[in-house]
């Protein structure tokens, strides 16, 4: 998985409506999600790959507001900005003076960023869920029934209520596992956050149909 894929991914695997969720595992992660309004966090990112093996590593923040509202900041070791206002997802490199935007359709909402900003009605319908607990952690365990992802697995992992790592597999086995620090849930978030005017010079390749 690429860092565009990965960041794309990341863009969307927070999102779907929550109500009436049939299994245990995602009647569970239901009730952890569904209070959450804004989730702003340090990360730190490493792509593995089939053997282990680092690829790539990055360190960045997160902010998201519910409905569908992310910004994902990478700091390092290059810049990037992947950042949504819930109707298109825009990926912004400094350095290559590019800059992506991309429609959030049935795809992009099946990848993995936005179960965390968007809304989960039809989780169960998208994902099979499981669920395990080990101590204070609980991981759920997410397989898309649709192939057309950018993942074949999803894994969860929250202490208490707060999302600790997250972790996604490829058809390649790959591995993107990425750790949060420094959380806080629920504060105000103004909403320029979320807005992002692209520097004039700047390549634009819009993917929006």
């Amino acid at each position: 998985m690429t860092v565009k894929k990965t960041l794309a991914a990341l863009t969307m695997t927070l999102a779907m409506p929550m109500s009436a969720l049939a299994s245990e595992g995602a009647e569970r992660l239901a009730d952890i999600l569904e209070p959450l309004e804004t989730y702003v966090a340090d990360f730190e990112q490493q792509i593995l790959d089939g053997s282990g093996q680092r690829l790539q590593e990055a360190r960045g923040r997160m902010w998201l507001s519910r409905p569908g509202k992310f910004r994902w900041e990478v700091d390092a070791p290059y810049e990037q900005l992947v950042i949504s206002a819930g109707e298109e997802v825009t990926l912004y490199d400094p350095d290559l003076e590019q800059a992506t935007v991309q429609a959030l359709d049935q795809r992009v909402t099946h990848t993995p960023a936005l179960l965390l900003s968007g809304s989960a009605d039809e989780l169960t319908g998208s994902y099979d869920v499981t669920r395990r607990q080990q101590g204070g952690s609980e991981t759920f365990t997410l397989v898309p029934k649709d192939g057309d992802t950018l993942f074949e697995e999803l894994q969860m992992t929250f202490r208490g209520e707060a999302l600790d790592l997250l972790q996604m597999t490829d058809s390649t086995g790959q591995r993107t596992a990425i750790e949060f620090d420094n959380v806080r849930m629920n504060e105000p978030l103004d909403d320029s956050r979320f807005t992002f005017e692209i520097p004039e010079g700047t390549d634009v390749i819009r993917d929006t149909q």
